[in-house]
């Protein structure tokens, strides 16, 4: 079990205001003066709208490409750099707080986000959008953890379950509405607006916040810590992110390593990486605290949320894509597909945060897991090329409907055992691993739907012979029809082409199921890794937590 010795190994700094001062065991007693679910319903508000800003994006990419006078290729950096920029603030909570305070946090990184989203709306060219969409990641990389941070302290261990069911409805609910509400907003307005639709919400959100949220006592601010910023580390962060984001959005589009471009970015990547490592474990107040990966808790968790970010981001990529190029659906439409599965969320997310307050996480987690395995297994069964609407949302409401045991479980067993003054890092740490994640499972799923989907059409390929009398009957039947549109010389041509178009959609359909059942494996994987997690006992009972 982590004892009070290991806690002063965590973190010295803590531990010498405890000796100093005793009355800091007083602190366990600190309740937030407002309602603690009226706090976590306006946190939730502010984080649902970065979270959304993350996905309503996507489907707009070709009219801010057309309308800024840019290639679709160019288009694309103008998610990369929010990803990017958002990739590096996320873990910088525990550091910024410590500077300023955990609400003065969250209210500047709320009005970043709001006056940049302004910014990108009256964006006259691509360059300037690029600009401000790094601001406004910049703004939005604090407002998910700060949200999570301000729950785990709002609510106590028992009802802190309840409190992230609501936080896991904002993380997983906001991208799976983003594309619908994009792609209607663009085709009913502008593109523009769906960067002003967050100026509202902002305005609200910094209301709410300044009436209702202040920082626990063990949070003081002290400005010594802009002198002392950890700027090695920063910088080391910033060409690890940088690095990997850009590999990962690039990677397919220039064909991956045998690109020059996407071989320095991964370097830059590795470099980067293990500079942070190595200068963060050796720096004595550093800017990410990665001794929290010393207790076992806390490492299988985050672990444990980069699958399940991976995994759902992955999916909630893959679906819309599939249903796009193979079924024909609008934007709008594939998006909508996905809609059912975030309101499903609706009437889950409760009951999975009641059943983390009443059992061990590890369980709840395990079980989870199981059933998203099962959801992933059904998907891979259930899609064809003439797959009706209907069928589309029910595979979505399925894939969506264990995400709550899993996310919540495993939030909630990254606080067990850690000390209540390293929330902030915890959140940052626990959102930037589901965040990296998701950045890492598109990239790999995407590339395995274009190398399966090569595979599949080569094995196809093989049987269009002549001998073999189901193709030659097709090729003679589309020749005779395709003959009188044609003419009589050109049918065999024209017949040709259509099964090689028919070809291509059943192979790149194979391809799909071949993903989602590695997701399957996946989340096999998943089940036993949940059963290394110490048994916590929410109801307050004694609990198995080791650092090591």
């Amino acid at each position: 079990m982590a004892t009070t010795k290991d806690a002063i190994q965590l973190d010295e700094s803590v531990a010498e205001r405890t000796v100093e001062n005793p009355s800091i065991d007083h602190h366990a007693q600190w309740k937030p003066r407002a309602n603690p679910w009226l706090i976590a319903m306006t946190v939730a508000l502010a984080a649902f709208m970065e979270v959304l800003d993350t996905s309503i994006a996507n489907v707009a990419l070709p009219h801010i490409a057309g309308n800024l006078g840019a290639s679709t290729d160019e288009g694309t950096w103008v998610l990369t750099s929010y990803l990017v920029s958002n990739a590096i603030v996320l873990p910088l909570g525990g550091w910024a707080s410590n500077l300023m305070g955990r609400r003065n946090f969250f209210l500047l990184c709320i009005t970043i986000f709001t006056v940049s989203s302004f910014l990108c709306g009256i964006a006259p060219t691509l360059p300037i959008l690029l600009l401000c969409r790094v601001l406004q990641g910049a703004g939005g990389g604090g407002l998910q953890p700060m949200a999570q941070a301000i729950m785990a302290d709002s609510f106590d261990e028992k009802h802190r379950g309840q409190a992230f069911a609501l936080y896991g409805l904002v993380a997983v609910l906001a991208p799976s509405i983003g594309p619908t509400l994009g792609g209607w907003i663009t085709d009913s307005y502008s593109w523009r607006w769906i960067f002003y639709i967050n100026i509202p919400v902002g305005i609200l959100a910094y209301i709410l916040v300044t009436r209702m949220v202040d920082d626990p006592p063990w949070i003081v601010p002290d400005r010594k810590h802009l002198l002392n910023m950890d700027y090695m580390g920063l910088a080391f962060l910033s060409l690890a992110m940088g690095g990997m984001q850009i590999m990962l959005d690039k990677g397919e589009e220039n064909d991956w390593f045998s690109s020059g471009f996407i071989c320095f970015f991964a370097l830059l990547f590795v470099g980067g990486l293990i500079g942070l490592i190595v200068w963060e474990f050796r720096k004595k107040n550093p800017l990410i605290n990665l001794r929290l990966f010393k207790y076992k808790n806390f490492a299988i968790s985050c672990f444990l949320m980069t699958l399940v970010g991976g995994v759902l981001n992955a999916s909630t990529v893959l679906q819309p894509q599939m249903l796009q190029g193979l079924l024909g659906y609008t934007a709008t439409n594939a998006g909508e597909a996905l809609t059912a599965g975030g309101f499903a969320l609706i009437f889950v997310m409760p009951f999975a945060g009641w059943t983390t307050s009443k059992y061990p996480a590890r369980y709840v987690a395990a079980i989870g897991f199981f059933f998203f395995a099962l959801s992933y297994w059904f998907t891979a069964t259930q899609l064809t090329l003439d797959m009706s609407f209907y069928n589309a949302s029910l595979l979505r409401v399925v894939q969506m409907m264990p995400i709550p045991f899993c996310f919540i479980s495993i939030t909630t067993a990254a606080y067990v055992g850690i000390p209540r003054e390293q929330s902030n890092q915890v959140a940052g740490l626990i959102n930037f691993v589901r965040n990296i994640g998701g950045s890492i499972f598109i990239a790999i799923t995407g590339a395995a739907v274009t190398n399966q989907s090569m595979h599949h059409q080569a094995l196809l390929q093989e049987k269009m012979t002549n001998l073999r009398i189901p193709y030659a009957q097709v090729l003679g039947g589309t020749t005779g029809y395709l003959d009188q549109s044609f003419g009589k010389h050109n049918g065999v041509g024209a017949a040709m082409a259509s099964i090689y178009g028919e070809l291509n959609r059943q192979a790149t359909m194979q391809a799909y199921v071949d993903v989602f059942k590695m997701l399957f494996w996946m989340s096999i994987g998943m089940i036993f890794l949940a059963f290394l997690l110490s048994k916590n006992s929410p109801a307050g009972g004694k609990s198995d937590i080791a650092m090591h």
